[in-house]
This record gives structure tokens, C-alpha cells and sequence, in this order.
């Protein structure tokens, strides 16, 4: 093909897209993963979990479907919110010690980021931290199931954790198509024990990973379709889950969409989850609530890169934009996030949250030292003062 003549735009497609083998959706889906496992030839399996998975009883019936298959199940249950790296290391030596043959994750993302973890390091050689990106993973990992508890993180789909380093307590990435599971099952009656505060922050995630994908100057273009279906099913299913918890339609739409999400969003995170990330970790706030702090100032400063996408963000979430100027349109999108985190009762404002003002160099300083990436996959140029105003706005 003659290229000689292509000059002007063309589209940032940086990354092919990557899926899992197989993704089951349906109410009740649970009880297949017996079946599944034993169709990856599995006679010994491993549930990686926490602890608030297992007292809610979610783990039992995971056993039961697995041992109604023959197969030999053990339950590592020490996952914790945050995990640090070495929690994978740990998982891949009991793995290899005790013979385990397929790991499955359930629960949250930290759950499911360490089965991750444990599916790569279980053939790999060295540490976990060995892989941080751009490091590469050379082999796959063991074959893995992933069950999520939570309609929020997308780990479930994506092909890339977040552990954290405890040498000087920053979160590190990994990824590799390595980290697709086998399969994906996912399931509603799962969620109904997450509690309100759970349920909103969880969504709340889902739908910055659906925006900031859908936004993004790198990105895959079937990865529109994907968090603008996510970004419209959000809407009108997070207030109705967070207020009724056993309604299943709600639930149903609520796992449908993290999923979505967590597709796409691998190809398109920005400076919003960079920002949200230092929040997290400096006033120990729930990755949830930290990107809802976030996510309506951080809309501010780039809805002029790209106020079309930002139209059709505010349409999805039922905004009407007939008749308004494109930027009037685009930030009716801002309207819309700022009274669903009203609904759910989070506050952005971070004083709200013990913050103070005197900590703004900090922040500032540590933002600028993020990967450019986060700033390249922004829509508009920020520029030191844009970060200090986002965080002061939140202030």
C-alpha cells in the first residue's frame, strides 16, 4: 500500500485491545465455575480472596461447585484492600508448593489483582516488582477464573494490576496480556452483599474508567462503545443499587458496566486516576471516594481538549444538549457527575475529609513527577498551575 501521501490527523491508536477467553454474564453464573475449571483440566484449585468475602458466605458456594467437579479446592483468604506486592509472591509459593493447578479470584480488585499476581509469578521467575511496567512478563501464567464481588474495579477484564511497594509505599503497575484470565464470570447475586458505601464507591470507579477511557487521546476506537454503553447503564443503575442493594435489574447493569469498563479502560487512563491516587494514599481514602473527589474538577480543566466527547458523556448520563453550544453541552456532563455523587452522599470537597490547604506543594510536587503518559493521554495540556487550581478547587 502506497503511504506516501498520508499527511495531517491521524487517530492515537497506541495498543492493540486484548480480551479474556471467555466472559459468562448471567444471574447464577457462579456455579459454573466447577465446570470451567475442570475444562482447563484442573484437579486442584486455589480461591484467592479476603476476608469479608469469606464471612459473607460468597466462598462456600464457589467450594461447592468446585468440589461437585472433583477437584481439590484450597482458600487463601488474607487479601487485603491495597495489597502490597509480596502478597503475589506469597500466593505463587503456596502455589507451587501445594501443586495447585488453577487459580481462581474472588472478590474485589485487590483480590482479583493478586490472583493475577499469583497466576504470573506461579511460572516466573524472580519478584513481582521484577515486572513493574515497562518491564516484561515472559511467559504465561498459571490458567485462572475471576469472580467479581464488587461492580467497580474491572480487574476482572484488564491486563494490569496495581500492587503497592512497600520499600517507599507507591503504588507500582503491571501489566501483560498474560493477565487475561481464562475466564470471566460474572455474576450480580455476587454484589448483594456489598454495603451502600461500598456499592457507591465501587460505581463510582467503574464510571471514571468508563470516562476516562471514552476521553482519552490514546485509545482503542472499540473502547467508544464499550464506556459510552458503560457511562449510560451507571446512570441510571448506581442510584438504584446504592438506595435498593437486592434489586437485581440494578445490580445486573451495575456488574454489566464495571466489566465494560474494564475493558477499555486499560488503552485510556489518565491524569484523573494519577491525581486520585496521591489523595488515596495520603489521607487514606477509599480509591473510590478519592476519584470522586477528583473527577468533576479534573472534568473542568479538560473539557476544552475534546467538548464533544464530553457532550456525548453528558447525553448518556440524561442530559439534555439539544440546542446548546458544544462546550454548554459538554458541561452539562460536570452537572450530571456532581449530582450523582450528591445522590450517593460523597462529598468533593476535601476538607470534608481532614485535608488541608498547607498540604498543596506536596501534592503538586508529586503529581508533576507522574508518568508522562498520564499527561499525554489527557485531553488538553495541564501545566503545573492547572494541577495546583484542580487541587484547590477540591479544597
Amino acid at each position: 500500500m502506497d503511504n506516501s501521501n498520508r499527511e495531517g490527523w491521524s487517530p492515537k491508536f497506541t495498543r492493540p485491545a486484548t480480551f479474556p477467553n471467555k466472559i459468562i454474564v448471567d444471574v447464577g453464573a457462579a456455579n459454573q465455575v466447577g465446570e470451567e475449571a475442570k475444562s482447563l483440566g484442573a484437579k486442584k484449585a486455589l480461591i484467592i480472596t479476603g476476608q469479608q468475602v469469606t464471612k459473607a458466605g460468597l466462598v462456600d458456594g464457589i467450594k461447592e461447585s468446585l468440589q461437585s467437579a472433583k477437584i481439590h479446592v484450597g482458600v487463601f483468604d488474607q487479601v487485603e484492600a491495597e495489597p502490597p506486592a509480596h502478597r503475589g509472591d506469597e500466593c505463587a509459593k503456596l502455589v507451587r508448593q501445594e501443586g495447585y493447578e488453577v487459580i481462581i479470584g474472588l472478590g474485589g480488585g485487590s483480590s482479583l489483582d493478586i490472583a493475577k499476581a499469583t497466576s504470573i509469578m506461579a511460572t516466573n521467575k524472580g519478584k513481582l516488582l521484577d515486572y513493574v511496567i515497562p518491564s516484561v512478563v515472559p511467559k504465561k501464567g498459571l490458567p485462572m477464573i475471576l469472580l467479581p464481588t464488587t461492580a467497580g474495579s474491572g480487574s476482572e477484564t484488564s491486563p494490569g494490576i496495581a500492587v503497592v511497594d512497600e520499600a517507599d509505599h507507591t503504588k507500582r503497575a503491571v501489566s501483560s496480556r498474560f493477565m487475561h484470565p481464562d475466564v470471566v464470570i460474572i455474576d450480580p447475586l455476587l454484589t448483594l452483599s456489598m454495603p451502600k458505601n461500598i456499592t457507591a464507591y465501587t460505581g463510582i470507579d467503574a464510571l471514571s474508567h468508563a470516562i476516562e477511557a471514552f476521553i482519552a487521546v490514546h485509545r482503542h476506537p472499540f473502547g467508544d462503545v464499550l464506556a459510552i454503553e458503560a457511562i449510560q447503564l451507571i446512570a441510571r443503575n448506581l442510584p438504584v443499587a446504592y438506595l435498593k442493594g437486592n434489586n437485581i435489574e440494578a445490580r445486573f447493569n451495575m456488574s454489566l458496566a464495571a466489566t465494560m469498563a474494564g475493558l477499555c479502560v486499560a488503552r485510556g487512563l489518565t491524569i484523573l486516576h494519577g491525581l486520585s491516587v496521591f489523595l488515596g494514599a495520603k489521607y487514606h481514602l477509599p480509591h473510590g471516594v478519592a476519584i470522586a473527589i477528583m473527577l468533576p474538577h479534573v472534568m473542568s480543566y479538560t473539557i476544552t481538549g475534546n467538548p464533544k466527547k464530553y457532550a456525548y458523556i453528558a447525553q448518556a448520563m440524561g442530559e439534555d444538549i439539544e440546542n446548546h453550544p458544544l462546550h454548554e453541552a459538554g458541561a452539562k456532563s460536570i452537572s450530571a457527575i456532581k449530582r450523582l455523587l450528591t445522590l450517593l452522599n460523597i462529598s468533593i470537597k476535601l476538607r470534608d475529609y481532614g485535608a488541608s490547604s498547607e498540604d498543596l506543594p506536596d501534592l503538586v510536587e508529586a503529581a508533576m513527577k507522574l508518568p508522562a503518559r498520564h499527561f499525554e493521554n489527557t485531553p488538553g495540556d495541564l501545566t503545573q498551575e492547572d494541577i495546583r487550581n484542580i487541587y484547590l478547587e477540591a479544597f
